[in-house]
This record gives structure tokens, sequence and C-alpha cells, in this order.
């Protein structure tokens, strides 16, 4: 519950409120004052008439009412004062920044409880216990440093961690990034970040509020309220970033099949955030650079101009680009060379255009007038200026300020010298702008930022997949584990999923006979263990009745070889399609090369069902052999249109048949004309 007294209460108490600003009762004292808060400060120290100039009360039964009460006193004194502000002085809003409660011991967790009791009877907020606080324009109701500019158009940060807030905030300040608000939820014992996002979204007014998100999550207690809620944020024009922390807690656990060998909750993490249009960030930096590139006009292409005077961080930034899918289109013809002639000997314009270190404010000028206005194959710029120490770069930046706010196209500040050319520097960032010290992490941000799928859409696609007869498949099943052949085909077929011709059998001559009757030559495989290659237990290419009686004959003596299956031998690129249940989540579902490549190249795009159309081009498009599935090098592609059919297909059995927990089509032969599953296990618990 978010009331109007947590975000612009009238009122404030600092309870354990300090002349000692080293103390989180004095410096969140400290930061109010400092932050101009325009309401009633009040402060409760027993020993004190007045605490940094604010009327002191000796005890909270002495206030008068009040809205917002922030704590700074031990753990064990918590539940009883929230209990006589909250019956007593109307108060509707706490802030607990102490210790010592549910993260600790259990005898804390009961003091959580009780507080959550008495907040929740009286229809009051509570952000931690175990916090920094809350930030807003509005009151700086926080202990730490650094307080970033705070401005109604500045980025909403979000997260779990009090400490990992201010290590965000120090990254962000350097860059010149706005804050409209800052939430450290810390045990999130009523508020935590799914339920900041819902409030958020629910009360979202375009024309007032922020619509840049960045977050930190470590744990995300409703995945399915996070994605609605995120989404339909996107959805109305904001743009969000988040680190998801501890995701790989659960990836080392033993699993029986190569789609539970490979995925885990990091692989659910990865596909909540596609589905729902979040970027992905891995680092501090990352998220701060990614929040950075957000204030930023929108890019509308993907082909990039560096205008710099730096050789070597171009070619770095380059690469960077490159990498992540984006372009630094070469640049010749009458304009490139038109541009040349009026730099100095030596410049070059091929992309990146290096004025060198001799360049004035005026070749920078020309570079971007050129990139703006005659170069139609360039969509953004960026500009690397730093010094060697020599000449002041205030006239440079000047150039800078002017073209960003006068081009249509995007330019990107990258600005190094932040320490030889500081005075330059921190001019430009007041001006209302940010910097990106760092090239090579400005141009992963950016390939994270256009890569990022948009929200998925969030209907079913049920057309071709029988739901009933899935069900019907689901519930005759007589026992957990990996289920026996004939179910694995009759679910996929009532999913719609091709299938190649197959008969298992423990009878040799039965064998033989659908060989005979399909025609050679044939595949073999045995039932029974799960790794079949890794016991002998599959045999390609078998051209003759001897030959297959024979290896009948051999691997019905493999251990735990209950019959086998054969099928006709197929051609074809081998793809994977794999799933595995998530606690919370659903089902995870993967996509990639198939065959051994699966677990060696671990080269998988995943996916949470149920799945679009849309989301699964961007699963096939995402994956690094992409282009093998295109056609490479006098290969021919694959049907990925028909690829793109099954994972939506199986996103949709999944959706109505949660009983199956693992399953891998493993391969799925693809040709230009079809794709057709051959070999598939699915494993249910009920």
């Amino acid at each position: 519950m978010i009331t109007t007294q947590l975000l612009r209460p009238e009122s404030i108490v600092v309870v354990g409120a300090s002349n000692n600003v080293h103390k989180p009762g004095g410096a969140i004292l400290k930061n109010l004052i400092n932050g101009g808060y325009q309401g009633e400060l009040r402060a409760v120290n027993p020993k004190e008439k007045e605490v940094q100039g604010v009327p002191a009360f000796a005890d909270v039964n002495d206030l008068p009412d009040t809205d917002l009460a922030v704590l700074a006193v031990p753990a064990s004194m918590c539940p009883d004062i929230v209990e006589t502000l909250a019956s007593k002085k109307q108060t509707r809003a706490f802030i607990i920044l102490s210790a010592g409660f549910g993260e600790e011991t259990h005898e804390g967790a009961l003091l959580e409880e009780r507080i959550l009791e008495t907040v929740n009877k009286y229809g009051a907020s509570l952000i931690g216990p175990n916090c920094i606080g809350l930030m807003n324009t509005w009151h700086h109701s926080v202990f730490s440093q650094p307080i970033p500019n705070l401005n109604p158009k500045g980025v909403d940060l979000i997260s779990s961690s009090g400490a990992t807030a201010v290590f965000i905030l120090e990254s962000a300040v350097t860059k010149g990034l706005q804050f409209n608000s800052v939430w450290s939820v810390g045990n999130a014992k009523q508020i935590g970040v799914e339920d900041v996002l819902q409030f958020m979204d629910e009360n979202f007014d375009p024309e007032k509020d922020s619509r840049l998100k960045l977050l930190y999550i470590e744990s995300i207690q409703n995945p399915d309220r996070l994605l609605f809620h995120a989404s339909s944020l996107i959805r109305k024009g904001c743009k969000i970033a988040a680190i998801k922390a501890g995701s790989s807690e659960s990836g080392s656990r033993a699993a029986s099949s190569h789609t539970g060998a490979i995925a885990s909750s990091d692989s659910a993490v990865e596909a909540l955030f596609r589905k729902a249009g979040i970027v992905r960030c891995f680092s501090r930096e990352e998220l701060t650079t990614v929040g950075c590139v957000f204030t930023l006009p929108e890019l509308k292409g993907k082909n990039f101009a560096i205008i710099t005077h730096a050789g070597g961080p171009g070619v770095m930034l380059t690469d960077a680009l490159s990498k992540g899918g984006l372009n630094v289109p070469k640049l010749e013809g009458e304009i490139a060379e038109e541009l040349k002639a009026q730099l100095f000997p030596g410049a070059a314009v091929g992309n990146p255009i290096d004025i060198l270190a001799t360049g004035t404010p005026e070749h920078l000028r020309l570079c971007i007038d050129y990139c703006e206005e005659k170069l139609d194959n360039i969509d953004a710029m960026m500009a690397i200026f730093g010094t060697p120490g020599l000449v002041t770069m205030f006239e440079m930046y000047d150039v800078l300020h002017e073209k960003m706010q006068t081009c249509r196209k995007p330019i990107f500040p990258i600005l190094p010298s932040i320490n030889t050319a500081g005075a330059e520097v921190a001019a430009f960032l007041a001006k209302g702008h940010v910097n990106f010290a760092d090239e090579v992490t400005l141009g992963t941000a950016l390939s994270r930022i256009v890569n990022v799928p948009k929200p998925a859409v969030p209907e079913i696609e049920l057309f071709g997949v029988d739901v009933p007869r899935i069900r019907r498949i689901i519930d005759s099943i007589p026992e957990n584990g990996y289920i026996a052949p004939n179910y694995v085909q009759a679910l996929l077929h009532a999913a719609g999923i091709p299938l190649v011709d197959e008969f298992v059998s423990d009878n040799k001559e039965e064998i033989v006979a659908f060989a005979r009757r399909c025609g050679f030559p044939v595949v073999a495989k045995v039932v029974g263990p799960v790794h079949k290659s890794d016991v002998g237990g599959v045999v390609l290419n078998i051209k003759s009745e001897q030959h297959l009686a024979l290896e009948f004959e051999r691997m019905m003596q493999i251990p735990d070889a209950k019959a086998i299956m054969v099928q006709p031998m197929l051609k074809g690129t081998e793809l994977f399609i794999g799933a595995k249940y998530e606690e919370k989540f659903g089902h995870v579902v993967l996509c990639g090369l198939g065959g051994i490549f699966v677990e060696v190249l671990k080269d998988v795009s995943s996916g949470l069902a149920p799945l679009s159309y849309e989301e699964a081009y961007s699963m096939i498009h995402s994956l690094r052999a992409y282009k093998i599935i295109q056609g490479t090098r006098g290969q021919k592609g694959v049907n990925e249109d028909k690829f793109a059919e099954i994972i939506v297909r199986l996103s949709t059995l999944l959706r109505f048949a949660t009983e199956i927990k693992e399953m891998d089509i493993n391969p799925l032969l693809a040709t230009q004309k079809a794709v057709i599953a051959v070999d598939a296990r699915i494993r249910i618990e009920k």
C-alpha cells in the first residue's frame, strides 16, 4: 500500500534523530533539511530539546499528528512505536531504517510481523525495514550519500538493496544522470519492487510522471505481476532496465535432460525480461549507462558515425557496436571527400571520422553538420573527445551542447578525460547533459537496448492445438517420470507438431517389418536409458534388414533397455527445442541448434510460455547461430516460419499441461521446406 503520506507528507518525524550526522538518525535529518523539505519537521530524542535546529520531543506520545515517521532506533523498539504513531498520531507512512529483523533472526522476523499487522490494520505504508529510505522531489528521507540532482523527468530507481542503490547513485552522478525518485525497499515486508512498479503503472500520468525506470532486484516474488506492470508501463511509453542478482543459484542442480542441464532460474529471468521488454543489465555501470541512453532522443536506426580525435577509442567503439549487431558504415564518395577536404591533412573520414588531436571545435561542428544533413546512411553520432592536457575543452564541449539541442539525430557524448578535463566535463553536465566516459560500455548498452524485444501480446495462440485432447492424454498417463514414446507422440500430435514416423517394440520381427514398410536407411534407438548416445543406444544409416536385426539384439542388452524405436533416416539441419518448469515463473522454453551442440555450445535463447509468433521469431534471431539457420557459405537455410510455429505450438501445449516439468525435442530436422521432430522426451509430475 503506497499512500499520499509516504510520497508527499505534510509532516515528517525522525524517531532517533541525532546531532551526529554520521549516525543514520542524524544523516537523514540533515538530508531532509538540505533537501529543502517544505513541511513540518520533527525529531524524537529524549536527551535534546532541539536536534539540528529541529524541535525535539522526548517521546512519540508527545508528538502532534504526523504523516510520515522515519525510524532509526533498535529493532526491538519499532513495533511499539509504530503502534503508537498509527493508532494515536494518525501516521500513515513509515520508513524503518533499522536492521535486526527477519534478515537476521527468527525473533526479528516476529517483530516484522507485528509491524506489518499494525500498518495493514491502519492502512499505512511501510518501507523497509533494513533500508536506506526513500527519496523523491518532495522529501529526501535517506541517510546516505550521494544525493543526485532530482527533477520530475529524471529516472525512478527501485532497489532491493540500500547499499547497491548508493553504489548505483555513485555511478550515475558521475555521468550526469538525474533522478525523480529512489526507492530502497530493504526487507520489503509490505512494499517490494513489484508493488512500486504496480503503483507507478496504475497511477501513471503521462504529463507529469517519469518514463524512465531502473531496477535492482534480488528476489522476484511475483513474476506475473512484474511482467504485467512492467510491460504495461513500457506500452505507455516508459523505458525499463533492470539487474537481477542471484539468478544462478539453481543452475548447478543435477538434471537428466539437455534442457534441465542448461535451463536455470537465470533462463527464467532472461525469458521474463524479454517478454516484458525490459533491458537486462549485469552491472551497475551497464545499468546507469543504459539509463543515460534512455534520456537521449530515441534511435531510429542502427547506423552510427563515430567522430573523434583519438583513433584507438574509435576502433574499440566500432568493435563493440559491431559485436552487438549495430553498424558503423563506411563513408565514401563525393560527400565524404568534400568533408575531408575541409579538415586538416591526415584526417580520416571513412568512419570513424578522425579529425586528429589538432582538430578544432569548428571541425567537430562541420562533421556533425555533415552527418546530420548530408549523410543519409547515418542514424546517430558518437563524439569521443578527451584531452591530452595541452588545451581546455570548453569550446569543444560548447559545440556538443549546441548540436545536442538542435540536431534531429541523437548525439552520444563520450568525454573520457574526467580528471584532466574535469572542469570542462562538469560544466557540460551542469547544462543537463549526460556523459559516457567509456566507449565500450556505451556500445554494449546500446546493443542491449536496440535488441530488446517489444512487450509481448498476452493472447495465447490456439489455432491447430487440440487442448481437450492434450488434457485427456495427460490425465491418462499412469505414473510420474519420463513418459512412454506413445504418450510423447500423442501429445505432440495434439499440439500439431509434425513427427517423423516411428515404431517401438521389443519384438525384432515387428521392428524389421516396420523398417521394410517405411524403407531403408533407418535409425534405431534404444528405449529406456535417458542419454541414449552415451550408452551406444543410437545407430544411424542402417541400410539392411540384417544390420537392423544385429543392432536390435545388441541394444536390447543395454542396461535398462525396454524396447527399440526405429525411424526412417532423414537429413537436414539439427535444431533443438526444450522446456523446463520453473517455480513461480512457469515454463521456460529454449531453442537453438540441435544434436550435441545444445550442451557443447549452449547457444540457446529463452522465452516464457505461452509465446507469440513475434516472440518466437525474436528468440530465433537472437541466436549466435542464426546465420546457420538463414543459410551460409553455400549451405541452404531452414524454414524459419515452421521453426517458429513449432516453438509457439509447444508453448501452448505447456500452458495447458503444467504437469510437464522437463522436455526436449532434439533433434528437429529442418530443411527449406519443413521442420520435423525426430526425437522427444517428456517428464511429468502430477
